[in-house]
């Protein structure tokens, strides 16, 4: 059953910049190329969570719920098995195992899937069929697991990829409904919300949002008012727990893979962004999970191992809760050879042993690369721990690292560079590392196992060409600071922040101040200390983003790990002599037509009007109603038209990741309001 998943391939994303990786083969240089990462202890990210680690497990799948395959999810540390199979979500009803106009393999159920949850010590994160079910059969399966069978299944999806269901055009997820819009999905969220929660309140229920920057994001569908994710949260967005996003990012070659998860800062905060404008009240308590995700390129191979180290740390780090590989098995679709190995197109991290022109898949269950990913990424992060900021110089090196609780500091590295080495020299902020040579785990090109040794130092580290490789170092001393301020809150101007937060809990002396740090890349910028719970920062930039820190220190000069991050963002001012409000006309979801409306006072003759984009994926390619230029990221406009009364200038623009839009302009250098 592997169509199932080869549709994605139809709606690409358009390409982001990639970083340029030397083509195989080709000659390094007469020294191995070197590299500085820096590791900023005092810029801490989100806390590793329980369910982080996770996997999609089918119904078609013979081998779901085995022994086998439970210890080796198990032993890759997953936590987290989404069933029963994507879109089959909307197809399968639970009470008889059976899923109309598609293959249920034998010994596939919900108690076998249970069976093979418990064993890999996991926990489960179930799709209630919306498409051709009903919320009572939902309510029903809630009451089978948690009161019946006593599972405690937590999570509940309200079906899967809802949008797929020809609403907008495309037409692949099963849905019954007369009613195909937003609204009437996020009534019927409502509905299954409504019934499963009056059998067990303590049910987790999510919603399906489209994923920023991915169709049909943006889109405003035939007789909608709005987007679907607009839709869905006003609607449902009081009745939920979390929202379900998918990511298949488009590339064509392994280097433009690997860059892919530089994406995806811009794509939770434009999640999170859209849940906090649209969900309500209370909208902080909601959750982001990335139930399914895969590599665009090397399936089976290297470069599908290291984009899943790389993009599962980048989510976690930035807060989402989980994040489940596509899939278990799911079948080879042909051969080919990637970074010298051979790959058989198969989104499963275990072989289902197909053939295929030219040769067959290794034995049944063999983990492919991608599997090493995952349980590299369990040798690094563990629930508990804290991600802290890890950043490198060379594009062709990505870092992340995550403190634990016991004081010792985990530093994943990954080489993007097929055919070099990298040395790469360590510097820490915040953190001192003992002097002994650190526990060392590497996975290389062509592996069939993760090796372990105490090799190099904290400071030096040799990467082999296309590696992963995780180092677990011991602090110098250890030393029991005050407990972490807590989650910081913010209210913005356009040039100021008030940020306060929880007093921080003392160990043994009182506390003397806290500390604020601005998170600049992958060092620490301090704004400001106090005595209080609450600073007032001043000369920031208008329209801006910025990623905050509290630390507690006490009396005795010891320091706390680092609060939660808070992520704000600076406004336009809330006067001025002039004013521009700029409209998403038209979206496609990897461009839009925008719309800019600018009234002033005061301003006779030519005027420019001046702009930065948020990112460099975005480009200016028309506009009309004066003349149109961009460089960098900087778009100016230039008219004579009259603006006492208001006037309108338009533009298409391109986009290749997620679409942040400018929330700052200047009409002849001065700070416009918003309209």
């Amino acid at each position: 059953m592997t169509a199932r998943r080869l549709r994605w391939t139809a709606w690409p994303v358009i390409a982001v910049l990639a970083a340029v990786v030397p083509a195989a083969g080709t000659a390094g240089a007469a020294t191995t190329p070197g590299a500085t990462v820096t590791v900023n202890a005092r810029a801490g990210l989100a806390t590793v969570p329980d369910t982080a680690l996770g996997v999609n497990h089918a119904v078609w799948d013979s081998q779901l719920g085995t022994d086998t395959v439970a210890d080796l999810l198990g032993g890759a540390g997953v936590r987290t098995m989404r069933y029963p199979g994507g879109s089959y979500g909307d197809i399968y009803h639970w009470k008889d195992n059976t899923a109309p106009g598609g293959y249920v393999a034998p010994g596939t159920d919900f108690d076998t899937f249970m069976g093979g949850v418990r064993r890999a010590g996991a926990q489960p994160i179930i799709i209630a069929n919306y498409g051709t079910g009903t919320p009572q059969e939902a309510a029903d399966w809630v009451r089978y697991a948690n009161v019946t069978k006593g599972y405690g299944v937590k999570y509940w999806e309200i079906g899967n990829e809802l949008y797929g269901n020809g609403h907008y055009g495309a037409n692949w997820e099963a849905d019954n409904h007369e009613d195909k819009s937003p609204t009437a999905y996020a009534n019927g969220v409502v509905a299954y919300a409504d019934a499963m929660k009056a059998v067990d309140p303590g049910v987790k229920i999510g919603a399906v949002l489209t994923t920023p920057a991915n169709w049909p994001d943006g889109i405003v569908g035939s007789g909608d008012t709005a987007t679907w994710n607009q839709t869905v949260l006003s609607i449902a967005g009081p009745h939920i727990d979390f929202v379900i996003l998918h990511w298949y990012p488009s590339a064509s070659t392994a280097a433009e893979a690997l860059s892919r998860p530089e994406q995806v800062s811009d794509m939770t905060y434009l999640a999170r962004d859209q849940i906090t404008r649209y969900a309500g009240a209370g909208s902080g308590r909601i959750g982001i999970a990335l139930t399914e995700m895969n590599s665009p390129v090397g399936l089976n191979t290297q470069p599908g191992a290291l984009f899943a180290a790389d993009a599962y740390s980048a989510l976690l780090e930035n807060g989402v809760f989980t994040v489940d590989w596509w899939d278990v098995h799911n079948g080879g679709t042909a051969l080919s050879t990637v970074a010298g190995q051979p790959d058989y197109g198969d989104s499963g991290l275990l072989s289902s042993a197909t053939c295929l022109d030219g040769g067959c898949e290794p034995a049944l269950n063999t983990p492919f690369a991608p599997y090493y990913g995952l349980k590299m990424l369990s040798t690094f992060a563990r629930p508990g721990d804290q991600f802290v900021r890890a950043g490198a110089d060379d594009p062709l090196v990505a870092a992340h690292a995550a403190r634990r609780p016991n004081g010792d500091l985990a530093v994943l590295l990954v080489n993007k560079d097929p055919d070099n080495a990298r040395v790469v020299t360590l510097d820490y902020a915040g953190y001192t590392p003992a002097a002994a040579a650190p526990q060392v785990f590497t996975f290389t090109n062509g592996a069939t196992s993760i090796t372990s040794a105490a090799s190099g130092s904290a400071t030096s580290q040799t990467l082999p060409p296309y590696s992963l490789t995780t180092l677990v170092l011991h602090p110098a001393t250890v030393v029991s600071g005050p407990a972490a301020p807590g989650q910081p809150t913010a209210t913005t101007t356009d040039r100021t922040a008030t940020i306060s937060w929880p007093a921080a809990a003392p160990a043994g002396h009182p506390i003397a101040k806290y500390e604020v740090y601005r998170q600049a890349g992958a060092v620490s910028e301090e704004w400001g200390e106090t005595a209080g719970t609450s600073l007032s920062v001043g000369n920031l930039v208008p329209g801006s983003r910025y990623t905050v820190n509290v630390l507690a220190r006490d009396t005795a000069g010891r320091v706390s790990w680092a609060s939660p991050p808070l992520t704000l963002t600076t406004t336009a001012p809330a006067e001025s002599s002039c004013t521009v409000r700029l409209t998403d006309a038209n979206d496609w979801a990897s461009g839009f037509v925008g719309g800019i409306h600018v009234t002033a006072t005061g301003v006779v003759g030519d005027w420019t009007l001046t702009f930065t984009w948020p990112t460099l994926r975005q480009r200016v390619t028309s506009g009309w109603n004066g003349t149109w230029v961009q460089e960098g990221s900087t778009v100016t406009v230039t008219s004579s038209a009259p603006l006492a009364t208001g006037t309108d200038v338009g533009f298409v623009a391109d986009y290749g990741g997620p679409n942040i839009l400018p929330a700052a302009f200047t009409l002849n250098g001065v700070l416009c309001a918003a309209g």
